[in-house]
Formats: C-alpha cells, structure tokens, sequence
C-alpha cells in the first residue's frame, strides 16, 4: 500500500513537472536563448577586444619605430589617438613618449591627455597613481601651491607607494620658493610613513641636515 502510494506521489509530481513545462515552454525558451546570447556575445566581445589590442600594440609599436625628427607632427598625431583609446596598456605608454621626448609644448594639451588616462581609463590603481605623480611632476614649475596639491592629494591622501614621492614634490617646491617651514613639513611626513621609499628618505635626511637642521 505504502509502495502503490509513493510511486502515485512520484507520477503526480512528474506530471505537474510536466504540466510546469508546458506551460512554462515559451519563457523557457526565451531564458535559454537569451543565456545562450550572453554566452556567445560575451566571447565576441573577448575575442574583439584581443583583435583591437593588437591592431593597438601594432600602431603604437610602428609609430615608436618610424619616430624621427622628420615625422613630429605624425608622431604627435597618432600617440593622441593612442591615448583617446583609452588602453591600460598602451595609452600610458604613448603619453609617456609624448612627456619623455617633450613633443608637446602646449601645457594645457598635455594636462588634457593626463586627464583622460587619470579620469577616464580603467587602469591598476598604482600606474594611475604613478600617472598622477608625473602629471605632478611636470606642472610643479607652473603652477602655485593650491593647484598643484589639487594634482597630487590623490596620492598623498592615499597608501600608494609613490606617496613618498609626491610628498618629496611638494617639499621640494616649497623650498625651492624658499618656504622651508613648509618644506620640512613635507619632509618630516616622509620621515613617519610606515613604508617610505628608502632612496628617497635619504635623500630626505640629507637636505634636512644640509639645509634645514635648526
């Protein structure tokens, strides 16, 4: 008796299954298509972003090859499309020939490239950080106190292992305007970090005992 009832139980529960099924067919079938597009959309977009990668490395790699003194402007020309592409690989690195061989004077323009790797490229939060220290870097010169700290709080404000050097940068600047006060200020934070940049804390000890010791 026992048996004859589980085994009708087993056949309602296989026809109400069933019964789910068939009633069900039409959005089970939309869901398994539409997992099935996602799947297959998924690795055209992987596969696209590859074939675009290497169209990338590809130009940046001849662009770097050709560059000569003859060919400037085509070689400022095709790193700025480098660096539209927004690439976490290349656009860092076109930027990088752009600022190392000085091929951009105009400052606004260069600070405008910094800004679209720093504000609009998905990047590792260090090369970000390190791209924001050279953007530091190359406006110290140019701009007053409250601008270029607006530049590189971002790392001071942060666990970055290129604090130390934005720290070094802005006590350097302020000594340079002879504003030691606030140059040892700078100095000494590098001094209490938990894990400064050794190379740089000697150099640290060696400007404050040269130059700043009372």
């Amino acid at each position: 008796m026992e048996e004859e009832f589980a085994n009708l139980n087993s056949e309602t529960k296989s026809e109400k299954f069933k019964s789910f099924l068939l009633n069900k067919k039409k959005e089970i079938i939309i869901f398994l298509t539409l997992v099935i597009l996602a799947f297959m959309s998924f690795f055209i977009f992987s596969e696209y972003k590859e074939r675009q990668k290497k169209g990338l490395s590809k130009f940046y790699n001849s662009i770097i090859i050709n560059y000569s003194d003859n060919n400037k402007k085509a070689t400022i020309d095709g790193l700025i499309d480098v660096v539209n592409q927004k690439d976490s690989t290349y656009s860092p690195l076109a930027l990088y020939f752009l600022v190392d061989n000085k091929l951009i004077r105009d400052r606004k323009k260069i600070n405008d490239l910094f800004d679209i790797l720093i504000k609009k490229t998905t990047l590792d939060n260090e090369i970000k950080n390190l791209i924001i220290y050279k953007k530091g870097l190359l406006n110290a010169d140019q701009v007053d106190e409250s601008e270029l700290l607006k530049i590189l709080n971002p790392i001071i404000n942060s666990s970055s292992i290129w604090k130390s050097h934005a720290l070094y940068l802005m006590a350097e600047f302020f000594y340079n305007k002879n504003e030691k006060q606030k140059s040892r200020e700078f100095f000494d934070q590098i001094l209490m970090l938990e894990k400064p940049n050794q190379e740089i804390v000697k150099e640290v000890k060696k400007r404050i005992s040269r130059d700043l010791s009372e």
